[in-house]
């Protein structure tokens, strides 16, 4: 069994998950990089990373995940939770089942693996878990609701999780990211075209595929695994991180303004 610290990236087939991955795989770490495109994974065997093949709204696949590490290794020291979409659309116009398997993937997944992680950390008195939200944690914006209930439903189970385990030597920790070069723009993009793109928020939803060219002034995900990898080594790692594009003076704002303000601010970007 190994003495590297042993982590498991989920979404490690793309993105923050993959750039995660890479770089606490080249950094000494024991790392297992889950996702259901593992063939998209197969390159990363080059940075040191197990590739396992985990579907996270799957709780069968997520259960084998862990003790497949467990059964390796005898322990799991770092979660990153890092698996996650962005279903757009209306509120009204998305079909309650996308409802669903948004919530799957974004916060149910997420808590079950926090659960099973939670019994080897204890054991050895010593465990960080990462969960990325976004600043869409906080703030939110039109055609996003169910994307943003997700998320802000992260938020509150990880500071509830920060303070029940903090005694068995376990750190919650919230990375909360702004705009990211990464494939979850074009996915938000093409579901709110999908599904309002025809209903009566078309004008709205028109408006959405700006997204897309501002994507290119985003952040790239290295640097969000560059804050993921100082939070994890941090001997007392703050509650929450908030990095890339935009995003600390996004949340600024959303402390200062005023509701009807924040709005105002909000729309005006779909005008």
């Amino acid at each position: 069994m190994t003495t590297r610290k042993v982590a498991l990236v989920t979404g490690a087939s793309s993105g923050i998950g993959e750039a995660t991955a890479k770089l606490l795989g080249r950094s000494g770490y024991k790392v297992y990089g889950a996702a259901r495109r593992i063939k998209k994974m197969d390159y990363l065997r080059n940075f040191g990373v197990d590739a396992l093949e985990m579907d996270v709204s799957d709780d069968e696949s997520v259960v084998t995940t862990v003790e497949e590490i467990i059964s390796r290794e005898g322990r799991i020291d770092v979660l990153i939770n890092s698996a996650g979409f962005g279903s757009f659309g209306a509120v009204e116009d998305v079909p309650m089942e996308d409802v669903r398997y948004q919530l799957e993937v974004n916060l149910i997944g997420l808590a079950r693996l926090c659960q099973l992680v939670l019994p080897p950390m204890r054991k050895q008195h010593f465990g960080k878990i990462v969960n990325i939200t976004s600043i869409g944690g906080k703030i939110a914006t039109p055609l996003g609701g169910w994307y943003h209930a997700s998320k802000f439903a992260v938020e509150g189970l990880s500071d509830s999780l920060r303070m029940e385990v903090k005694s068995f030597g376990v750190d919650v920790i919230i990375i909360e990211p702004g705009g990211v070069k990464t494939e979850w723009t074009d996915i938000a993009v093409k579901h709110a075209n999908g599904v309002s793109g025809a209903s009566a928020y078309r004008s709205l939803a028109e408006k959405v595929n700006g997204m897309s060219a501002a994507s290119d002034a985003y952040s790239e995900p290295a640097e969000i695994a560059q804050a993921i990898k100082k939070a994890i080594e941090a001997t007392k790692p703050k509650a929450r991180y908030v990095v890339g594009r935009a995003a600390g003076i996004t949340l600024f704002a959303k402390k200062w303004l005023s509701d009807k303000q924040f709005d105002s601010m909000v729309m005006n970007r779909y005008k």
